[in-house]
């Protein structure tokens, strides 16, 4: 390979060249691209700005609010176009309970609208309006019948209007959404200045690095001992991500990938680690969890390597939770059907096999009510990303 690949992670960076992954824990005190130049910059002589291609999840992903007419139809299809683009879901509202809905108390990236099918006019009025006063947020998007869409033009300041996303057959449209989505998760990532002084070693886009492992899963099974179906599970310090073949989806909603993903932005180990905690201690089963891992719940409060992998154990069991039938809120996987699960990121640096296995194990019994668990595969190298940027510098020459 005569490229050079770097993933900026939110506590490590992880550089691949002909010889090998190597990976580096950042520097907290150090603006990224100086820690970058002072722990690599002599690999970065030996290649062409060209050669160099990166990917980055330090920021931790965007979040969303979004606001349908019914669960079936269009709430249903933009929580999934969000979720596949990486956006993570803060909020759903169905209209007709706006009057009841409390505006999120955070800053919101970007709040998703969205309407009937076409031919249909007079679907929103002024109590949309008047919630959204309520609402902090930095973009907004309109995806629905194109009859209101002048109506909410001018009634909302800076609103982007796209194509319905809802088609007279009620099957998903969600290319423009998607690609919008999409890019906003990348300007977001190219933003944030620290990244943005990475263009100075590169002269190609930089990605987010659920957007590459995603295209990295066609690859898996020619590179790994993967059986169909299977999910990729991410552990890093500010994201838990999951990418999935759609032979999991329990919906019948049309896609033109054969891959999703989902990026659970407060379920990373090191940067989301409160927001990680405040979810293990909400869930129905964790203090169970913990009891069959022999520690107590004082664990959550600690600073060691112990918590640590605790915690590690807990996103793996969270992330599953988050996709089973008993948490609809999120896209439903049959993980019943589950053959083959691959585990990657700063986690497979920390756990054992045994480890993982364990709460596989304790998953499959407690909250599905099977035996037999999916096979495990422990990405150790890290190498899975490494697969999907390859495949995207590929596609680019």
């Amino acid at each position: 390979m005569s490229k050079l690949l770097i993933d900026v992670g939110s506590t490590y960076f992880k550089v691949c060249q002909q010889s090998g992954i190597n990976q580096y824990f950042r520097d907290f005190n150090k603006d990224i691209f100086d820690d970058l130049l002072n722990k690599c910059g002599d690999i970065f002589s030996n290649y062409a700005k060209e050669d160099i291609y990166i990917c980055s999840s330090a920021n931790g992903g965007l979040s969303t609010l979004i606001i349908g007419l019914t669960n079936s139809f269009s709430l249903k299809f933009a929580k999934n176009i969000a979720f596949n683009s990486g956006i993570n879901i803060i909020d759903t509202i169905l209209y007709h309970k706006i009057d009841e809905a409390k505006a999120p108390g955070e800053l919101i990236d970007v709040v998703i609208i969205v309407g009937g099918i076409d031919g249909i006019a007079n679907v929103f009025d002024e109590k949309l309006f008047d919630f959204l006063r309520n609402v902090r947020y930095n973009n907004i998007v309109y995806v629905g019948t194109k009859q209101d869409a002048m109506f909410l033009s001018e009634n909302i300041q800076d609103l982007k209007v796209l194509g319905n996303i809802i088609t007279e057959k009620l099957h998903v449209n969600g290319g423009e959404l998607k690609e919008y989505l999409t890019n906003l998760y990348q300007a977001d990532i190219v933003g944030k200045e620290d990244i943005k002084h990475l263009y100075a070693i590169t002269a190609n886009q930089i990605y987010s690095t659920p957007y590459i492992v995603n295209r990295s899963l066609p690859l898996i099974d020619a590179n790994f001992d993967v059986v169909n179906p299977f999910i990729v599970v991410d552990i890093g310090g500010a994201t838990t991500d999951i990418h999935y073949s759609r032979d999991l989806v329990r919906d019948n909603i049309v896609s033109e990938s054969g891959f999703d993903r989902l990026v659970f932005k407060k379920l990373g180990v090191y940067k989301s680690r409160e927001t990680l905690i405040f979810a293990a201690k909400n869930n129905e089963f964790v203090y169970e969890l913990l009891a069959y891992l022999n520690v107590t719940e004082n664990i959550l409060e600690e600073e060691s390597e112990k918590a640590l992998r605790i915690l590690m154990q807990l996103s793996i069991f969270l992330v599953l939770y988050k996709v089973s039938r008993l948490h609809p809120l999120y896209v439903t996987l049959h993980l019943e059907q589950l053959k083959t699960v691959v585990l990657t990121g700063g986690i497979t640096k920390v756990l054992s096999y045994e480890e993982v296995e364990s709460i596989m194990q304790f998953f499959y019994k407690k909250v599905l009510g099977l035996h037999a668990i999916p096979n495990i595969v422990m990405d150790y190298e890290y190498a899975i990303w490494t697969l999907g940027m390859q495949n995207d510098t590929a596609s680019r020459s």
